[in-house]
């Protein structure tokens, strides 16, 4: 039977009180024939379990009357960010629905069939759109300009459609903003959160160029430096950017770019797992197509915009399936009274 929000105490009934389940978990493609899936989310772990403080304790208010209550960052040592990094974007994910975007497959339109570009729109219900109202607000502190794009929202909840209306400003760099703020990156000179993605990737590219000697990411053409968790990978929509070089050329202008957190790298199925936030309206992993030239695996463009920016963090390498040993993902797979999504299946018959 398929559950909703767990209660906290119910995640980690087989587990030793004071550790999490050593059963790791592995991800199968598990997507729709659409190349999207989603299930029910999964409750963020309690502060005993998991250093992670929910975005939602940084807004304060119901929709329509919120605001922000708090906007520091934390700062951690560097050989601790990959991992943190990767926890904090599982986390959300499992707490979003564990949606799943296949880019692995092409999808072949039917006969007939119209595509829409309502069909990249949110799915979140309205039931839903107001659970995680506090959690996208949150994701807004990070940024500088958090305060006022929580009052535009503000005014359109207390619009003709009421509480359960979308986000009217795409929230996908507040969400990498607010993971790289919880995750250790409070220095913005290390990492300058913004509302829009090209803020931080023109900083990897002034970083590669050696005129951002603190920034805490690099940049590398897809294919260029080894991909690993914790990295970034970027894409562009407006303009349709290939590489760096043509970014370089309109940097500082504005851009509708999109950057995903690399949670995993898997070289037996040479695909690359990355979340990001505001993909169809919520937190999704993407299972994107990559090859090997022998050493590394490089992202390529199947089904989806090609990787024209890999930010590499500056930062101690871990292991390549991160996102299995997150807390999260082991309290999925010791959960009791939760079915485990498709996409997440604990491996082999390891005790909790």
């Amino acid at each position: 039977m398929r559950m909703g929000i767990l209660g906290k105490s119910s995640h980690l009934k087989h587990c030793h009180p004071r550790a999490l389940c050593l059963a790791a978990a592995l991800l199968t493609l598990g997507a729709a024939s659409d190349g999207y899936a989603q299930r029910a989310p999964f409750d963020r772990l309690p502060s005993e379990q998991s250093d992670i403080r929910p975005p939602s304790d940084r807004v304060t208010g119901t929709p329509g009357r919120m605001s922000v209550e708090q906007t520091s960052c934390r700062t951690m040592p560097l050989d601790e960010l990959r991992r943190r990094i990767v926890d904090v974007a599982a986390q959300e994910w499992a707490f979003f629905g564990f949606s799943v975007v296949d880019q692995t497959i092409e999808v072949t339109p039917q006969p007939g069939a119209f595509r829409t570009r309502g069909r990249r729109r949110s799915r979140m219900s309205a039931e839903e759109s107001v659970r995680v109202a506090d959690s996208i607000g949150g994701y807004w502190t990070a940024t500088p300009d958090g305060s006022w794009m929580i009052d535009r929202q503000n005014d359109r909840w207390n619009g003709s459609a009421g509480v359960t209306s979308r986000w009217r400003d795409p929230w996908s760099a507040a969400f990498i903003s607010w993971v790289m703020c919880e995750g250790g990156l409070g220095d913005r000179g290390q990492f300058q959160r913004a509302i829009a993605h090209h803020t931080y990737i023109d900083q990897a590219i002034r970083a590669r160029d050696g005129r951002a000697p603190a920034a805490a990411f690099t940049a590398y053409d897809a294919g260029e430096a080894e991909v690993q968790p914790g990295d970034l990978l970027c894409t562009g929509s407006r303009p349709n950017y290939r590489n760096l070089a043509d970014r370089r050329r309109q940097m500082g202008v504005g851009a509708r770019t999109h950057c995903d957190v690399v949670v995993k790298v898997d070289d037996e199925s040479e695909r690359i797992l990355a979340i990001g936030g505001n993909v169809r309206g919520t937190v999704s992993i993407k299972l994107l197509p990559a090859v090997s030239d022998g050493d590394n695996l490089s992202p390529i463009a199947r089904g989806g915009r090609p990787v024209f920016a890999h930010l590499k963090l500056k930062a101690d390498p871990v292991e390549d399936d991160a996102l299995d040993r997150s807390p999260t993902i082991r309290a999925v797979a010791c959960a009791i009274g939760f079915e485990v999504p498709a996409q997440v299946i604990a491996a082999a018959s390891r005790r909790c």
